[in-house]
């Protein structure tokens, strides 16, 4: 088979396409023909060696698409059976899914009920995963006003075709550092643009709910945007910065609103398929913004690093894709 192994950290160019033999089913593992992957920037942090617990030669990937190909479990894994990997250490503590087929533990592994193309299915697992978790945590009424942080990002643009699949007349706002992206992000689905320069938004507006993809390095900014009763989701941490630092909760949190989060950690069975349902009754759009082959992965890597990048980009295997 065709597989993707970083032996050290480094630029795209580290991620060696090789030949490799189909690992063999072991107990309490799960045999899957990767039928295809979206790319994360955790791989692009693993890729650069900051990830402290992952050793190389590794073969990345947090998630992944396809059909058993062997399992211990044939009960609950039959042979074509549609799959989902997602989190639970795949491509960290063990070998990923880049790859034409992946050996995947029993309890990482989903079956899913679906009629969603390889292609749409890729790039909903972790993406849109961890934006309808947050968009549940974030209780969303049709009255609220939205504000998204690092709305270009793959999260932000799940969030925003999830939302306004379901609230159509929403009032959905993206920030920004670049507003040469403002068109391509009115056409997926956000109302307006607000800039950021420095961590800091450039508007007076505040909003009832605000979804955090920034993270730790713009809560403070984003909570002196949010409306008393208000809740804000810090669900990621593209600005590099992993603590919340000199937080006291009874200032920061006086006026009377929320802070919580979602962990793509946070999943089983019938959240999964709950999501699957959400996007299949509200017809909600997924298809990837860039779909490439295993031969291209340093390029797709390449992209998704650079300034170009928009939406949630996904890798397909095998011919009958």
């Amino acid at each position: 088979m065709k597989a993707v192994v970083v032996s050290k950290a480094g630029s795209p160019e580290v991620l060696e396409l090789i030949q490799r033999d189909i690992p063999k089913i072991k107990p309490d593992w799960t045999l899957v023909k990767v039928m295809g992957f979206g790319i994360n920037h955790s791989e692009i942090f693993t890729r650069q060696g900051l990830s402290p617990s992952v050793t190389f030669p590794r073969i990345l990937e947090i998630e992944l698409v396809g059909l058993v190909e062997e399992s211990s479990d044939r009960q609950r894994f039959p042979v074509g059976q549609k799959v989902v990997s997602i989190m639970g250490d795949l491509g960290r503590a063990f070998d990923g899914g880049y790859a034409e087929y992946a050996l995947v533990p029993n309890r990482s592994l989903y079956t899913i009920e679906t009629d969603l193309n390889w292609a749409d299915l890729a790039a909903v697992p972790e993406t849109y995963y961890t934006a309808f978790g947050a968009m549940k945590n974030l209780k969303i009424e049709a009255k609220d006003r939205i504000l998204v942080r690092a709305g270009s990002s793959g999260v932000g643009q799940a969030f925003a075709k999830l939302v306004r699949s379901q609230f159509p007349d929403m009032n959905l706002v993206a920030s920004v550092r670049n507003l040469a992206k403002e068109e391509q992000l009115l056409t997926a689905g956000f109302s307006k643009t607000i800039l950021e320069k420095d961590g800091r938004l450039q508007t007076q507006e505040t909003f009832t709910k605000i979804f955090e993809l920034v993270g730790p390095a713009t809560i403070k900014d984003s909570l002196a945007h949010l409306e008393e009763d208000g809740i804000i989701s810090s669900t990621g941490q593209l600005g590099g910065k992993w603590y919340l630092e000199d937080f006291d909760p009874i200032e920061m949190l006086g006026d009377n609103v929320y802070l919580t989060t979602f962990a793509s950690g946070n999943v089983n069975q019938v959240k999964l398929q709950d999501m699957f349902d959400y996007i299949n009754i509200y017809d909600v759009p997924v298809s990837p913004e860039k779909i490439y082959t295993i031969d291209q992965i340093q390029t797709a890597h390449a992209y998704l690093e650079s300034k170009e990048s928009f939406g949630k980009i996904v890798v397909l295997n095998h011919q009958e894709v």
